[in-house]
């Protein structure tokens, strides 16, 4: 259920509130296959796709979500009438940042109540209380942070042509003060199962990952399993992933670390709804 060809656009949608009441969503995407990437890699998922986002990583793979971010505003009863249209038990709630939403609680609620096993996709700067069976986390490092040299991409035609977005300096300083929140990182490894999916852009990141993994050690109240943390490639289409994920692999080998694939691109590359 593609619902971006009837949307709202907005540069601030957190701000955008004029459509929205208590029981609506953003809804950029309602589709249903493979989860792609971590501990669930290859289930079958209905995934529902929020717009908006609070940071803007130079590499997102959602640029629809967060540097132009398309949506239509859609009821709880749509969203779950939508997801009850398609066999599977597991529902993948991601974005952008579904968790600056505060109608995803009830939608996770009620899919809890289905009876439908949850995964949220967060970057983990918004801590929420809901029933969220899987909180797949996934800090952002300093390489994701917006720049000239790492300018976001904007599609321009169908076959994947990028140019960089003019909006990269005003979102760089923000993006850098906001993309770590160690007390909403904490609450919601205490409070959920999750994993900690760092994306990887090369062998630099990972003093930056050891020593976050340790500022959270010392912080949360919980433990954190070498089988908690998985590396993942950066890359949103087959030709970067070749050029990211064995260097990524190598890595998560040589910390102990879990190596995750992007099971959506290797099959689909960069199609949307996948």
């Amino acid at each position: 259920m593609p619902v971006s060809d009837s949307v709202d656009r907005s540069d601030e949608l957190v701000a955008d509130r004029s459509n929205a009441t208590s029981d609506r969503l953003p809804i950029n995407e309602l589709f249903y296959s493979l989860q792609g990437e971590g501990v669930l890699a290859g289930v079958p998922s209905v995934f529902v796709r929020t717009s908006g986002c609070n940071l803007r990583c130079w590499f997102c793979d959602s640029y629809h979500t967060s540097w132009e971010p398309t949506h239509a505003w859609l009821g709880l009863e749509e969203v779950l009438a939508e997801v009850e249209s398609y066999d599977a038990d597991h529902v993948v709630l991601t974005g952008g940042e579904p968790l600056l939403q505060e109608a995803c609680v009830d939608l996770l609620e009620a899919l809890d109540e289905r009876g439908y096993h949850t995964t949220v996709e967060t970057n983990g700067t918004i801590y929420r209380d809901a029933p969220i069976d899987l909180a797949s986390i996934s800090p952002k490092l300093r390489t994701s942070t917006p720049t000239a040299e790492r300018a976001p991409a904007r599609a321009t035609d169908g076959r994947g042509e990028r140019t960089p977005d003019a909006g990269t300096n005003e979102w760089a300083d923000r993006h850098e003060d906001d993309r770590i929140d160690l007390a909403a990182l904490s609450a919601l490894i205490e409070r959920y199962e999750f994993q900690l999916k760092f994306v990887v852009t090369g062998d630099d990141d990972l003093a930056e990952i050891l020593a976050l993994l340790d500022a959270l050690e010392d912080a949360a109240d919980a433990g954190i399993r070498s089988d908690d943390i998985l590396l993942m490639p950066e890359g949103a289409n087959r030709q970067r992933l070749a050029e990211t994920r064995e260097r990524t692999a190598e890595l998560a080998m040589e910390h102990g670390f879990r190596y995750t694939p992007r099971l959506h691109v290797d099959l689909w590359n960069d199609a949307p709804e996948t």
